[in-house]
C-alpha cells in the first residue's frame, strides 16, 4: 500500500505545473488557486506513515526543511546582489534585513520573501506532518476527529479574526490538515476502486467542485489565508483534489508528469527565477520591456519555464540530491 503510485506522481506533477502556469497569471488562475495546493496536500497525506517518530520526523526534516533552507539561502543572495535592483522589486522599497528575516519566517509576502514566495509551502507541509502525526496519537477515534477539526476551525477563525501571519504559515498548516487528513484516510478506497466506479465518482465530485468554486466568489490564496467563504473553499478544494486524483487513476500513465512529480521542489523553487531568464532573453532579442502575453503564450511559457529547470534538476540530483528531497536509506 505504501508503494509509490505512479499516477499519484502524476497527480502531482499536475499540480506543480498548475502552480508554474498560475504564477504566469492566466484567465483560470482563481480556479487553479482554489485547488491546487489543497491537491498538494491532500497527496502528501496520502503518504503519511502509520505513526511518526524521532527518527521519522528527522528525516522528514531532511527531505523538506533542509532543501528549504539550501533554496532560500540562495535564492536570498541573488536576490539581494542582483533582483532587487531589477523589474517590479527595483520599484518599490525592500528591506534586506527583512528578506533575509523571512528566511527563517517564511511568512509575510513580498516584504519578507520577495526572493522567493513559492518556497513558503515547504516549512508549512513540514508542520502539517508533525501536527498530524501529534494528533493520530490520540487512542479515541472520536476525540482525534474533533480534535482535527477544532484545528481547522482556529486555523480559519486566526485568518478571518486575528490576521496576523504567523512563521512557517502556522494557520494554513491548521487549515491543511483537513485536506492532508483526509488524504490519508481514504487512500485505501482510492487505491483499491474500481475503473467504473473511479469513473461515476470522479464526475459527482469534480461538479461538486465545480459548483462551490463558483459559488466562493472571491479568489483563494492559502499563503495569505485568502480563504473567501470557508465552507466553500474546503468543499471545492477537497471534492477537487480527489475528482483529480482519480482522473489520473483512470487515464494511461504519462511520464513527463510523473518526472514533474518526483522534481518538485526544484521546480517550485526556481520557476520564477526561469521566467526571468526567459523575460532577459525577450529583452535582448526582441527588446521587449513589457510583457504582456496571450493565454496559449502563457502555457507556453510555462512549458519554457520546465524546459529550462531540467538541467538545474538533473545537476542537482546528481551533485546535490538533499536539494530535491532525496535522503539516502539506510
Amino acid at each position: 500500500m505504501d508503494k509509490r503510485l505512479q499516477w499519484i506522481d502524476q497527480a502531482r506533477g499536475f499540480s506543480i505545473f498548475l502552480v508554474v502556469w498560475g504564477h504566469n497569471f492566466p484567465t483560470i488562475e482563481p480556479y487553479i488557486y482554489s485547488f491546487h495546493v489543497p491537491l498538494f496536500f491532500f497527496i502528501a497525506g496520502m503518504f503519511h506513515p502509520e505513526q511518526i517518530t524521532v527518527k521519522g520526523t528527522i528525516k522528514r526534516a531532511k527531505m523538506i526543511l533542509v532543501p528549504y533552507f539550501i533554496w532560500a539561502t540562495l535564492l536570498y543572495l541573488f536576490w539581494f546582489f542582483v533582483g532587487r535592483h531589477y523589474g517590479d522589486s527595483s520599484e518599490i522599497v525592500l528591506s534586506p534585513v527583512d528578506n533575509f528575516i523571512g528566511i527563517f519566517y517564511s511568512q509575510g509576502g513580498q516584504q519578507f520573501m520577495d526572493w522567493g514566495i513559492p518556497l513558503w509551502f515547504l516549512p508549512c507541509i513540514f508542520l502539517v506532518y508533525v501536527f498530524f502525526g501529534l494528533i493520530r496519537k490520540i487512542k479515541s477515534k472520536l476525540l482525534l476527529h474533533i480534535t482535527t477539526v477544532i484545528l481547522v476551525i482556529i486555523g480559519f477563525l486566526w485568518s478571518s479574526l486575528v490576521g496576523i501571519n504567523l512563521p512557517w504559515s502556522i494557520d494554513v498548516a491548521l487549515v491543511a490538515i483537513s485536506f492532508y487528513s483526509i488524504g490519508q484516510l481514504i487512500k485505501p478506497t482510492i487505491v483499491n476502486i474500481d475503473k467504473k466506479n473511479s469513473l461515476w465518482l470522479f464526475f459527482i465530485l469534480f461538479t461538486i467542485h465545480i459548483l462551490f468554486f463558483y459559488l466562493n466568489t472571491e479568489k483563494i490564496d492559502m499563503y495569505r489565508s485568502i480563504y473567501g467563504t470557508e465552507l466553500f473553499f474546503f468543499i471545492s478544494g477537497l471534492c477537487g483534489s480527489i475528482a483529480y486524483v482519480l482522473f489520473f487513476k483512470m487515464i494511461p500513465i504519462f511520464k513527463p508528469l510523473g518526472y514533474l512529480g518526483n522534481n518538485s521542489i526544484v521546480i517550485l523553487a526556481t520557476h520564477l527565477r526561469a521566467l526571468t531568464v526567459i523575460k532577459l532573453v525577450l529583452l535582448l532579442i526582441f527588446g521587449m520591456t513589457v510583457f504582456q502575453f496571450t493565454e496559449i503564450e502563457k502555457i507556453a511559457l510555462s512549458i519554457c519555464q520546465i524546459a529550462l529547470i531540467i538541467p538545474v534538476i538533473w545537476l542537482v540530483n546528481k551533485y546535490l540530491p538533499i536539494a530535491n528531497g532525496m535522503v539516502k536509506k539506510k
